[in-house]
């Protein structure tokens, strides 16, 4: 595993706190809920495809 999927989840986390903290400052705090979600929905589909390619080698590893 590589550093790059951690610093993948770091940035997208970074930039839904950032949005988030601006949009429920300004009073728009339906839009930063929406924006923490789509934020959790984007790390988990990184995540998501990680575990596919991990579980791709192990089938090639076994030949399964």
């Amino acid at each position: 595993m590589s550093i790059d999927l951690i610093i993948k989840i770091a940035v997208i986390g970074l930039l839904v706190t950032i949005l988030s903290q601006v949009l429920t400052r300004s009073g728009r705090e339906e839009q930063a809920t929406l924006t923490v979600i789509a934020g959790l929905v984007a790390a988990a589909l990184v995540v998501v495809q990680e575990v596919a390619d991990l579980l791709s080698t192990i089938r090639a590893l076994f030949g399964l």
